[in-house]
């Protein structure tokens, strides 16, 4: 068969010159790092040759959650190498939330830190998991231990384009998270597309050169990124965490640069980014949450950059973006741009009447990007699916007279706060359970550096004394720190219409000056 696994077009990109730096290290443990792309073949195959030492099943999920690093990535690469699945989780995870995830997915092997093997070691063995290792950012932790021992040669697994490469967790509106089925065939071929439809350059054309400031969880900085450099074969700047003036001072050895809107504001505060500091750089990509027109706008002026945003999903890689090429059109404030090459974007009313230009509908995808279905939930799956094979993405949108898309809202009240997908159902239930708490209503407001801020409104029960600073330190010491709400305020009663139902546009209306300034 062809082999269509993600590892082998990542690795037949390689360039000619294996000596040739492939990533260099920015900050962390003994920065700056140079590994070559001798390393990333050599690394890949002895973690690759570990993961097959095991005897695993097929399928087996390898379960991730480690803090950012370059060893971090050739894990990722390794899992994909020995035909395994890859199953990242956000670092911000806690506890119960890591419970759920490995009770649900059932990974034959975890990585976690080194720092957490205490306790998730005894989570993952109780769900049955055989095998845990810890990798630590300073290149530490039994997996490359263990690693260490094999053999730097591997034949990597083939695959075809239909066989499962990822499965990344994103949450319900119900509380309870999905994991989205993403096969080889789905993440090749959106890589492939990006990198003709942003213009990366090979080193005879001048070369790329990329900073990565994202994490490496998410679709964003593992899929779009990563994959872009390496398919390109480009050099990566990597930083294991967003500092706006580093980032600025490395700007002129680079060419790329992709980010979420909150890391564009913060860099807007520095001084030091000029149109001197940028002019070395070809493209700016934003997305995984709105950019604001004023961010879109401030940054040209300062720069002299237009910088092109995106969408996508968990589900679907990415869909549609503002053009690179001027001769495709113009990057517009406010829009994420025309269906990406391949891929089909639909808006629909609530008959399932296709929207004329300018009118809100439901926004519905398909193509080899969009991902098969849900781990384990063929119901909600089907429930996900127009009877015509489209995805329903649960985006608010229209197109213009032009075709080209603008996400005007959310029909699943999900908050994108900092780029990171917060579902108010998931904290609700949470504060519902606390003494003294009668019901909650959780919403977003806009926030000039996150682009949504959580808050929460909760009603106590008759008799009952809530104090909001300690609803926020008891979530903090629950869930991720992204979800937990910046304030909490106390209601005598929640707004409702006459069915009924909370108005959390009412909410929203009423504290959307919160954060102003």
């Amino acid at each position: 068969m062809t082999d269509s696994s993600v590892f082998a077009a990542l690795r037949a990109a390689f360039p000619s010159d294996l000596d040739a730096t492939a990533i260099e290290t920015a900050d962390g443990p003994g920065a700056p790092l140079r590994y070559t792309w001798r390393d990333l073949e050599r690394g890949t195959a002895m973690i690759a040759n570990l993961l097959a030492s095991l005897e695993l099943s097929e399928n087996s999920r390898i379960a991730v959650q480690t803090d950012k690093s370059v060893e971090a990535l050739m894990l990722y690469l390794a899992v994909l190498r020995a035909g395994f699945v890859y199953l990242p989780l956000n670092t911000a995870y806690q506890r119960a939330e890591i419970e759920y995830f490995v009770g649900n997915a059932e990974p034959a092997v975890v990585v976690c830190t080194p720092k957490n093997f205490a306790w998730l070691s005894q989570l993952a063995f109780k769900a049955g998991t055989k095998n845990v290792f810890t990798l630590g950012d300073d290149r530490t932790g039994s997996l490359l231990e263990r690693a260490a021992q094999m053999s730097d040669v591997h034949e990597s697994v083939r695959k075809t384009p239909e066989e499962l490469a990822a499965i990344l967790y994103t949450s319900g509106t119900t509380g309870r998270s999905k994991g989205a089925l993403l096969t080889h065939g789905n993440l090749l071929s959106n890589a492939r597309t990006l990198k003709d439809y942003w213009g990366w350059r090979k080193p005879e054309d001048g070369g790329d050169v990329l900073i990565h400031a994202l994490p490496i969880f998410h679709v964003h900085g593992l899929f779009v990124a990563s994959h872009g450099a390496l398919l390109n074969g480009s050099k990566m700047i990597w930083f294991a965490r967003f500092d706006p003036k580093a980032v600025i001072a490395r700007l002129r050895e680079a060419t790329v640069f992709m980010g979420v809107p909150t890391l564009y504001v913060r860099m807007l505060a520095e001084p030091t980014l000029t149109r001197e500091a940028c002019a070395h750089m070809r493209l700016f990509l934003a997305g995984s949450a709105p950019l604001l027109p004023e961010t879109f706008d401030e940054w040209e002026a300062r720069t002299g950059h237009r910088i092109v945003e995106r969408y996508g999903m968990s589900e679907t890689v990415m869909l549609t973006s503002n053009p690179y090429h001027a001769a495709d059109g113009e990057r517009r404030a406010g829009t994420v741009g025309y269906p990406l090459p391949g891929v089909g974007v639909r808006v629909r009313n609530e008959k399932g009447e296709p929207c004329p230009a300018g009118e809100i509908g439901g926004i519905e995808v398909k193509g080899p990007n969009v991902f098969t279905g849900y781990w384990r939930m063929p119901e909600k799956t089907r429930e996900e699916f127009t009877a015509d094979g489209w995805f329903k993405t649960g985006d608010v949108g229209r197109f213009d007279e032009r075709g080209v898309l603008s996400i005007v809202g959310r029909s699943k009240d999900l908050i994108i706060s900092g780029g990171y997908n917060v579902y108010p159902a998931e904290i609700e239930a949470l504060i519902n359970e606390m003494p003294g708490v009668a019901e909650s209503a959780v919403v977003g407001v806009p926030h000039p550096d996150f682009g949504e801020g959580v808050i929460a409104m909760v009603v106590p029960k008759a008799g009952a004394a809530l104090d909001g600073a300690a609803i926020v330190g008891e979530l903090k010491s629950r869930i991720a720190n992204f979800k937990v709400p910046k304030q909490v305020f106390v209601l005598s009663e929640l707004p409702r219409n006459t069915m009924g139902k909370v108005q959390k546009n009412l909410l929203r209306q009423q504290h959307q000056g919160l954060f102003a300034g």
